[in-house]
């Protein structure tokens, strides 16, 4: 079993960074400040070019200069989590090489998606990134996305490999971490990926969110999640209720759509998106307002 003492790699509040866009090139002012506002509020980690960070329509070039770019601009004051996801393992393991180089605390890999590998091949896959790379590996499981579904048994087989630490689960199944509990004995990271079950994930031993509504709103993301992880549930369910609304109308039209209109309205980035992204539909927009305003924001 799982020694309670062992403290996990990676936990807290750690913000699937959104990639900020001006006139369709990377916003690197933006970007900055959108990193300071994160790291201001208190965020334990960042992941730039996650899936949030549109990371499928930047280029490898555009890839690898935000993951540097954040790891500068973090500066050792929080970890980052470089996204190294793709349906093509040598890319993959290319994007894990350079993460490493420009210094990023580990990646985050995505299942590889569209192409719906068996469970040997997800295995083989992050198999051939571990050994290929010496960085930390965070697995990241969101069969709604990616139309595949790492198994439990899967993930415990990857867990005895050295480099793979953690998982992001974003499955919304909040059984699943208690069954890999008690077959994963490390200081194994499980962390959600699904910011409405946060609060239930906590109870059932996770240990933190690679989170999309943090980037909207992540001094209540961080109150949140202490009040959780000192047990004080009360608090933790009033900070949850604040938020559950924004948790959700954030995926009321394409992801990271609405976010990025959220933080227009916070005067922090553009709300544009590159195709086949568009830009938050006009139905959904005041429904965006109307959650920021009762997570306790003020919009611009």
């Amino acid at each position: 079993m799982t020694d309670s003492a062992l403290r996990p790699a990676f936990s807290g509040v750690i913000t699937a960074l959104v990639t900020p866009f001006k006139n369709g090139d990377v916003d690197y002012p933006a970007f900055a400040a959108h990193i300071e506002r994160q790291m201001s509020a208190g965020v334990h980690g960042l992941v730039p070019v996650g899936t949030t960070g549109e990371t499928s329509t930047l280029t490898v070039e555009e890839h690898k200069q935000v993951v540097r770019f954040c790891v500068e601009k973090a500066a050792g004051r929080v970890k980052v989590i470089a996204g190294a996801g793709s349906n093509n393992t040598s890319e993959a393991i290319e994007l894990a090489q350079h993460a490493k180089a420009v210094g990023a605390d580990a990646v985050l890999v995505v299942a590889p998606y569209y192409n719906k590998p068996s469970q040997e091949g997800l295995f083989q896959h992050f198999k051939a990134i571990n050994d290929s790379v010496q960085i930390p590996v965070l697995l990241y499981n969101v069969p709604g996305r990616t139309v595949v579904d790492m198994s439990n048994d899967t993930v415990i087989r990857l867990a005895k490999l050295p480099n793979i630490v953690g998982i992001k689960d974003a499955t919304g199944d909040l059984e699943r971490i208690s069954q890999m509990r008690i077959e994963i004995d490390s200081n194994f990271s499980y962390i959600s990926g699904d910011d409405p079950t946060l609060l239930g994930y906590m109870a059932h031993g996770g240990h933190g969110v690679i989170s999309v509504t943090s980037n909207v709103a992540p001094e209540a993301m961080v109150a949140l999640y202490t009040a959780a992880q000192q047990g004080a549930f009360d608090a933790a369910r009033q900070w949850q209720d604040k938020l559950i609304k924004l948790h959700k109308v954030l995926f009321a039209d394409s992801s990271p759509s609405p976010t990025k209109y959220a933080l227009s309205r916070l005067g922090v980035c553009s709300d544009e998106v590159r195709l086949p992204i568009t830009s938050c539909s006009a139905a959904v927009r005041p429904m965006v307002d109307e959650a920021m305003t009762r997570a306790g924001l003020e919009l611009a």
